[in-house]
């Protein structure tokens, strides 16, 4: 498949400052663009990588060669994306983030400005331990607010919100609202990002919670630290 994007095929006007095919200003030849995805002039996106189809990738951005977006992703301004990174669909890096070699962001994650993950638990400048790269995962439509920290070697679960300022040192449960510095569970979020309100307990299983979304009225399951929407029980 050629790398060149559908607006150029179709004969649609590149917005200016944007580049929409591999090989042109600081994106390199063996780049491979989807359909539609753009790259600022500024940033530079080394051969190899793979940017999805209807992607952005802003100002003064660098994605290495080896890194994977999937489509309909937003990189904002100052965003790195390193060698081995994959990046699901739909997913928002907002400006100043960096993935480090051993990140995977699922698809509908956000990552707010200038958070940060990290990949070595003791760095030292003066060793060496790019053999001792931790992976860190974020499960699908996970939330990570401005400014938050993600040490190493942790799991975020599907639809968690990580508060502003937050630092994660173990795994987040799926829905879990977290803040704090080190960070702990303050309540449950819904996929809408709304706080979940406690119903009362549910019909079938006392031993465990019903919980509702204040915006949309979904109703969710609690029991112990696992949440689920009440439809998937049916």
């Amino acid at each position: 498949m050629s790398t060149a994007s559908a607006s150029q095929q179709t004969g649609a006007a590149v917005p200016p400052g944007m580049i929409a095919r591999a090989g042109e200003g600081h994106v390199g030849a063996g780049v491979t663009l989807g359909a539609g995805a753009l790259v600022h002039e500024s940033a530079y996106v080394d051969s190899g990588a793979v940017i999805g189809a209807g992607s952005r990738v802003w100002h003064f951005c660098h994605v290495n060669g080896g890194a994977v977006i999937g489509a309909r992703c937003s990189l904002g301004q100052n965003v790195v994306v390193m060698n081995g990174v994959t990046v699901g669909d739909n997913a928002r890096i907002q400006n100043n983030v960096s993935l480090y070699e051993g990140v995977e962001l699922e698809d509908d994650v956000f990552c707010g400005p200038s958070m940060v993950f990290t990949n070595v638990i003791n760095p030292r400048s003066s060793v060496s331990r790019k053999h001792e790269y931790q992976r860190t995962l974020v499960r699908r439509g996970a939330s990570i607010g401005a400014n938050a920290t993600i040490v190493c070697g942790v799991t975020i679960g599907r639809h968690a919100f990580i508060g502003a300022g937050a630092v994660i040192t173990r795994d987040v449960p799926d829905y879990a609202l977290m803040a704090g510095v080190p960070a702990r569970r303050m309540g449950w979020m819904s996929e809408a990002g709304h706080r979940l309100e406690v119903v009362g307990p549910y019909a079938a299983d006392a031993a465990a919670e019903e919980l509702r979304c204040p915006g949309t009225g979904r109703r969710y399951l609690r029991r112990g630290d696992v949440v689920t929407p009440v439809e998937e029980q049916q």
